[in-house]
């Protein structure tokens, strides 16, 4: 997991969403009998929060952040105080969870590990 979200590694966002897809499906398929809705749940926040920042530092330049921050409804000084902090990736992913929301993150076709494992068990 912590190859698929590196925020070094060099392929597109489309590469990215189909290994995550991958992996969570052979993840949850192989330990799926084991009860662990704790584990992923905890498992899925880290995920999504390493997601955030890999599209935190895509955004590279402060116009393009503002621009993207902006496009998702955040006021004008909210973005602004957002595009041009300090803060380094990790650090500020945390801010853009109420940004970039869960919906959005699903949206974008990562699934989230705990309710695949839901899914797989019910049925």
């Amino acid at each position: 997991m912590r190859e698929l979200t590196d925020r070094n590694k060099g392929i597109s966002n489309e590469t990215r969403e189909k290994e995550y897809q991958e992996y969570v499906r052979g993840w949850v398929g192989y330990f799926r009998l084991a009860d662990m809705k704790g584990l992923l749940k905890t498992t899925d926040e880290w995920a999504r929060r390493r997601i955030r920042a890999v599209y935190w530092k895509q955004w590279k330049k402060v116009i393009t952040k503002y621009q993207m921050l902006r496009a998702l409804k955040l006021e004008h000084w909210k973005a602004m105080e957002l595009a041009m902090s300090r803060k380094k990736y990790w650090r500020r992913s945390i801010a853009l969870g109420s940004v970039i929301t869960n919906k959005i993150i699903a949206k974008l076709g990562y699934t989230s590990m705990l309710d695949y494992y839901l899914t797989v068990c019910e049925s």
